[in-house]
Formats: structure tokens, C-alpha cells, sequence
């Protein structure tokens, strides 16, 4: 236990709580003697409440027996309060009955002085419940202090580490000749598509800083192979195509919720709907939820957007063909979301263009 200096606990704010003025004119003069500057004398019970939550006492000195409250009504009325640093309460009685101070106590009363007061007993008691009053909110304050400290680090450590993702995202988008907008736009795509899916904030949130690293497994591809401005060759395409398991391994080996799912979409996000996708030909429900999300959301962007080797498609077009694969490439039920509201999509497209001349129609 912590002990503090006289001069500290001298300054601690007491409330003495009596209907009888001379037991609390003998109280002042008890604790002023003794060295206590700040005491506040209340002769009404109904005033405890809002003087309370006006000077958060370190004690309270509290007669039973008062007119109107009565000492074991303005405890309940505290407790009502739900302080979670309630000061101890010393109960001021010249009742003696066993019956009495057990109900006093099961109220929240910490102990209690016997009427007519020996002086030296109840200094001592004061001053013993106000050194542990002042501890106990001592190791709270520090505590608080600690948790802030830690959420300040934790919050630091999570902003570096996304940033460290998007930076590697954006380096597989270089890579490729994508810009780094693709992967703006396609995690937002995916957040929008995941809440309309009924997902909860907190998951929604997951995939929005997860889809970026979807392509991440480009960085493993042979320049020949991802820069070739024509066709692939079948063995070409092969190669090309470990770009989603190289992902993977690249996310391998941490069990954060977020690299989890990064690794899970990088896997999964080229398996469609009816089976004939890669790299495992997953079908249905089997491939992650996450995966046919970002499935369709990359497709969508990157039929929309312009390359070095393509055009842009028209909406009208890249829109058909998301209806036209439906079930087939893409999970039915997601692409009806897609469906039923172009227009969010469309905006996520025009507020990240990679040139404003591009905006979609």
C-alpha cells in the first residue's frame, strides 16, 4: 500500500453528513484540529447527491439516523451513481445493535464510529481510509494513464503496418502497369459489396484494408510474362497464374485477422462460382466469402479501367457482363447486389480515377 504525505491527505475533500448541527460543529472542530482544510458540512441529506458529483469527495462522514433520508437512502443513492472509484463511506451512529451496522455495511458502508465519538478512534479511522482511498486512485490514474499509452502505440503499430500493405499493393500494381488507384478503388468496391451483404462494421472495415494485397503474388511473375503487351501462351499463362498462390505464401504465417484475410483473398479471388477458376477450381460456397467478393470488385474495375493493352470498356458492357456471369464466374446473390445498385459502384470508380477525363457513365 502507498503512503502519502499528512499535507496530502489534509487536502483531501471529506463530506460530514448529520442533521444535528452541534454533532457537526464538533466534527469541524475535530478534523480542523488535526489538519483537514477541506471539509464540507451538510446538514440536509437530500443536498449529499448533487454536492457529490460537484466535489467528488476521498471520504464521507454519514449519520443513520436523519429525517426525510435517512443515512441507508443516501447510500442507495450513491450506489445508483455506478462511481466506479466510490469513496468509503464512515458511518456515524449511536446505534449498537448488531442488526443495524450489518445493514449499514451490506449498504456500502466501509465502517462505522460510535456515538458519542473518541477522538483519537476517528482520526485514526480517517486517516487510514483516506490514505487507502488516495492509493486505490492513485493505481487507477496510472492505470488509465497506461491504457492510453497502450491504445496510443497500438493504434501507431496498426497505421504502420497498413501503410507497409499498401505500399506493397501499390508495388504489385507498378509492377503490373496498373496504377496504384486500381487498388483504391477495388478495396472499396469490396467494402461496399461486403456491407451490402449484410456484413458487420468491423468485417467490412477487414476488407477494405485487406483487398489490396490481392495481386501481391505478381511481384514472384517474370517481367517477360507480366509485361507482355500481347497474348499469353498456354505456359505462359500457367506461370502467370502462381501469381495467386505466390500471394499467398508471401502472407503466410501470421494469424492477424487482417493478413488472414489478405492471404485468403489473394488465393481465392480467381476461382469462379461454377468451378472453372484457379487455383484450386473451387466451386460455390466452397471458395471464401471474401474471394467472391473481391472477384467481382476486380473484374469490375479492371474491365472499366484503361491499360497500355486495352481500352476501357463502356459501363453499359462491363455491367453485362457481370449479369451475364452471374452464376457462372460470380456468386449469384452478389452479383444481384452489384446489380441492384450500379450507381454506388460507379461512384467509387469516379471519385478515384486514374484520369478525370475517364469518369464513367
Amino acid at each position: 500500500m502507498y503512503a502519502f504525505s499528512e499535507q496530502n491527505l489534509h487536502k483531501q475533500t471529506i463530506f460530514v453528513v448529520d442533521d444535528e448541527l452541534v454533532n457537526l460543529k464538533l466534527l469541524d472542530k475535530v478534523l480542523t484540529s488535526a489538519g483537514y482544510t477541506n471539509l464540507i458540512l451538510i446538514n440536509d441529506p437530500n443536498e449529499v447527491l448533487p454536492a457529490y458529483l460537484e466535489h467528488r469527495p476521498s471520504l464521507i462522514l454519514l449519520d443513520l439516523n436523519m429525517p426525510g433520508m435517512d443515512g441507508y437512502q443516501v447510500m442507495k443513492a450513491l450506489a445508483g451513481l455506478d462511481d466506479p472509484l466510490m469513496p468509503p463511506i464512515i458511518i456515524l451512529t449511536a446505534q449498537h445493535q448488531q442488526e443495524y451496522l450489518l445493514k449499514a455495511l451490506e449498504a456500502g458502508a466501509r465502517d462505522f464510529v460510535s456515538k458519542p465519538f473518541d477522538r483519537r478512534e476517528l482520526l485514526m479511522r480517517v486517516r487510514n481510509f483516506l490514505d487507502a482511498h488516495v492509493a486505490h486512485r492513485l493505481v487507477r490514474n496510472q492505470k488509465d494513464h497506461l491504457e492510453v499509452l497502450v491504445e496510443q502505440r497500438t493504434r501507431e503499430l496498426q497505421e504502420t503496418r497498413l501503410e507497409i500493405i499498401r505500399r506493397l499493393g501499390h508495388a504489385a500494381e507498378y509492377r503490373d502497369e496498373e496504377t496504384g488507384n486500381h487498388i483504391i478503388r477495388m478495396s472499396k468496391m469490396c467494402a461496399l459489396l461486403a456491407e451490402k451483404a449484410g456484413w458487420p462494421d468491423q468485417q467490412c472495415d477487414l476488407i477494405l484494408l485487406a483487398s489490396p494485397m490481392h495481386d501481391i503474388g505478381k511481384i514472384g511473375i517474370p517481367d517477360a510474362i507480366l509485361l507482355k503487351p500481347g497474348k499469353l501462351d498456354p505456359d505462359e499463362w500457367q506461370t502467370m497464374k502462381k501469381h495467386a498462390e505466390i500471394g499467398a505464401r508471401l502472407l503466410d504465417g501470421n494469424d492477424s485477422d487482417l493478413l488472414v484475410m489478405a492471404r485468403e483473398i489473394a488465393i481465392s479471388h480467381h476461382e469462379k462460382w461454377d468451378g472453372s477458376g484457379y487455383p484450386f477450381g473451387l466451386k460455390g460456397e466452397d471458395i471464401p466469402a471474401s474471394g467472391r467478393i473481391a472477384a467481382l470488385a476486380d473484374v469490375f474495375d479492371a474491365l472499366t479501367s484503361e491499360r497500355p493493352y486495352k481500352k476501357a470498356w463502356a459501363l453499359t458492357d462491363a455491367v453485362q457482363l457481370i449479369r451475364d456471369n452471374r452464376g457462372n464466374h460470380f456468386d449469384p446473390e452478389l452479383a444481384d447486389l452489384f446489380l441492384d445498385d450500379v450507381k454506388g459502384f460507379v461512384d467509387i470508380k469516379n471519385a478515384y480515377l486514374d484520369y478525370p477525363e475517364q469518369e464513367a457513365q
